[in-house]
């Protein structure tokens, strides 16, 4: 078994980090099996290289490996690559195609971005770990397959699957043993080396001496964050080695090449926050028409006591006056015999007036003025309108307001019609 330095040196892996190396570790130990391997980590932290080292020291090893980026094919042609199609399977399938798993068939198949997989690709891939099984697009043969599944993301798949992005099933079948590669910000003793290797290789790419940083540089790159990890190292050491004249790089040269909000070493916010803010508005627009609906709820029942019993619905149901119109501390009762008017709601009088304050916002619902019309006068209007539409033919009129002809001679005769 190959130590992690010769590891390290075969595939120009430069760090002395502990994580790290207990990531190439696993990697060594997990390749002679045929378990299946999740790979996590950051995007730019230099997943690729586990599957590499798992094929290269596994009995696969003069198998085919293939690299295949799930993010990057498209939704509606992902099952025909990996999977293969038949001529005619879909518009443009001129002829049969070998998918992926077949080319690979005694090899191993790497799955970049495996969280980006469709939800109906899942299930086939599910079958290829459960049995060894596909069926290509456009056919009905079951076909075999052997061929070991190394796959990768960078996306917390747990939070996927409680959004039924990703199959719960499928991830524990591919999470059998689970390496995860640390952020190069974890890494802090390695960046210098990281940069050091990389300024080396573009001096002799581009024919120029290499660069060499300054102590007050050399301690900004440590305290970068880094999002873009090893990717973002290496592109800023390309950077500088083109465009810089002057081989010692300083402080201030230094900064000017990396973004400034990176040194300002932002918290990072999760999805679950992110999602939060929608979540608390939503919630409060729910409530808001909940109560809504409540209030209707209210006033249907005090228009139907009004219709029953008179005027005096105070002495009848004072509880649903107050829940409706709010407390009428040192102000007299509200008489329902006189003209309609104007009812007034302020926040201090209305029960359903919610304000609620999330850190500096602040959401206030306000009731408007609204006029009061008694039901006897809406009928009467209803009625007028119908019949003056319908050129006084009660039956058309009494179709369109949904009574019998009866009900509306009768209404007509009440009203004085």
């Amino acid at each position: 078994m190959e130590t992690v330095q010769a590891i390290k040196q075969r595939f120009e892996i430069i760090g002395n980090d502990p994580k790290l190396n207990r990531a190439i570790e696993k990697a060594i130990q997990v390749a002679p099996t045929d378990i299946s391997v999740m790979v996590t980590g950051e995007s730019g932290v230099g997943k690729e290289n586990i599957p590499r080292i798992i094929h290269s020291l596994s009995h696969r090893k003069h198998g085919k490996y293939i690299a295949v980026n799930c993010g990057a094919i498209p939704e509606g042609t992902i099952d025909s690559e990996l999977f293969g199609h038949e001529k005619g399977a879909f518009t443009g399938a001129t002829s049969t195609r070998e998918g992926y798993f077949e080319v690979a068939d005694g090899g191993t198949i790497f799955l970049d971005e495996v969280g980006e997989l469709p939800l109906t690709t899942q299930v086939r891939l599910l079958r290829v770990l459960e049995n060894g099984e596909f069926i290509k697009v456009g056919s009905s043969q079951v076909q075999k397959t052997n061929v070991r599944i190394v796959a990768a993301t960078n996306v917390n798949l747990f939070n996927a699957i409680e959004k039924g992005k990703f199959r719960e099933d499928l991830y524990y079948r591919l999470t059998t043993v689970e390496i995860t590669l640390p952020p190069l910000r974890e890494r802090n003793e390695d960046i210098h080396l990281l940069f050091r290797k990389f300024v080396a290789d573009f001096a002799h790419k581009y024919k120029m001496p290499p660069l060499k940083l300054d102590d007050d540089a050399v301690q900004l790159l440590q305290k970068f964050r880094w999002n873009g990890n090893i990717r973002q190292l290496r592109n800023v050491a390309e950077q500088i080695s083109v465009l810089e004249t002057n081989r010692d790089i300083s402080l201030a040269t230094l900064q000017s090449y990396l973004p400034t909000e990176g040194t300002n070493l932002p918290s990072v916010i999760s999805d679950k926050k992110k999602e939060s803010d929608f979540s608390t508005e939503r919630d409060i627009l729910y409530k808001v028409l909940f109560d809504m609906k409540s209030d209707l709820n209210d006033l249907k029942k005090l228009t139907l006591e009004l219709m029953k019993n008179g005027t005096k619905v105070q002495d009848i149901n004072p509880n649903l006056i107050q829940k409706i119109y709010g407390s009428q501390e040192n102000e007299s009762e509200i008489d329902f015999e006189e003209e309609p008017r104007t009812a007034v709601m302020t926040p201090a009088t209305r029960e359903d007036n919610y304000q609620m304050q999330d850190d500096n916002y602040l959401f206030a619902e306000t009731i408007e003025e609204e006029e009061v019309l008694r039901l006897e006068q809406k009928e009467i209007e209803m009625i007028k309108k119908s019949l003056e539409k319908n050129k006084g033919k009660r039956k058309a009129a009494a179709d369109e307001l949904g009574i019998s002809e009866r009900t509306l001679y009768r209404k007509i005769k009440q009203f004085d019609l």
